[in-house]
């Protein structure tokens, strides 16, 4: 019994110990990291808004992808200069989120094969909201599906002039303004540049190279507390997806196999992919560097992949 006794005298004496280091710990730790007040991007500007007040640009913004892209952040408050090269279906859009959403919306038309127009859009932002918080790279082709020995050396630099350079020609030209704001970049890769795809050789090492180029570039830019991250989708309906089923000899089929490659039975939406984009620009604030796969599983999984006859 006596030694019981002395056990736990020990042990009281122990846990004192151990809680006034617990406490001596957490008190420094509130003042260093100030957990009543977690660091955070400024406030919003409009209330009741995720991203109010506020500056995105989206390139490739007028239809697929990036129109869910600006849609989710006008209607969250965000100023968006979006750009594309088609004018009418640009500004029809415009029109109609400007009548509906607290965040001004503007369009701007954009070459992305041309250095001049990149760096023309970013300053064009500047110039009209004084600012600029996120970037998001998004315009981009996947081009029909193409052998290696069907495939020109002309055709391979272009693709990657459009779908990859011109991310960097953005980047570079927005750096400057997003280390002021303590911004962020989300950069538009792929699935397949995870996984490869059949006949798409030059379209996977565009993929693959947003995805590399974008770790590299949230370690330089750490320092300046500005994030850089990738969203890498699987099967999302687009107008792109829809052209590719079209001319499919059995549309629906087509269709029923893109669906059928998920584990969730579906294709992704752009509601879903300007949402996941929202959640980065605004919520995910203690991460960069990251790849955000948006697949609905199809990744997992075995599946028949032979390629032999």
């Amino acid at each position: 019994m006596a030694s019981f006794l002395r056990s736990s005298a020990a042990w009281l004496s122990s846990f004192s110990r151990m809680s006034r280091w617990s406490s001596s710990i957490t008190s420094q730790s509130k003042h260093l990291y100030n957990f009543a007040q977690p660091a955070r991007a400024a406030s919003s500007s409009v209330p009741g808004h995720r991203y109010g007040g506020k500056v995105t640009i989206v390139t490739g913004g007028s239809k697929g992808i990036g129109e869910g892209i600006v849609r989710v952040f006008a209607e969250e408050g965000s100023n968006v200069v979006f750009c594309a090269r088609g004018v009418d279906v640009g500004k029809k859009l415009e029109t109609e989120l400007n009548d509906k959403w607290p965040g001004r919306t503007m369009f701007v038309t954009c070459d992305m094969t041309k250095e001049s127009d990149i760096e023309s859009m970013v300053q064009t932002t500047v110039n009209k909201f004084g600012r600029l918080d996120c970037l998001v790279n998004n315009a981009g082709w996947h081009p029909p599906a193409t052998a290696v020995d069907d495939m020109s050396v002309d055709d391979f630099r272009y693709l990657l002039n459009f779908n990859l350079v011109s991310y960097f020609i953005a980047s570079k030209a927005a750096l400057p303004h997003l280390r002021k704001t303590q911004g962020n970049i989300i950069n538009l890769s792929s699935l397949v540049g995870i996984i490869g795809q059949e006949g798409s050789a030059s379209y996977v090492a565009t993929k693959g190279g947003i995805t590399s180029m974008s770790k590299g570039m949230a370690i330089d830019e750490a320092k300046h507390n500005v994030r850089v991250n990738v969203i890498s989708p699987g099967n999302v309906w687009t107008p792109l997806w829809n052209e590719f089923a079209q001319s499919a000899p059995d549309p629906q089929e087509f269709i029923k196999g893109g669906e059928d490659a998920q584990l969730l039975g579906r294709m992704g939406t752009i509601e879903e992919s300007g949402k996941l984009c929202l959640f980065i620009a605004a919520d995910a604030t203690f991460m960069t560097g990251i790849d955000f796969v948006m697949s609905g599983g199809a990744e997992l999984n075995y599946g028949r992949k032979t390629q032999m006859d």
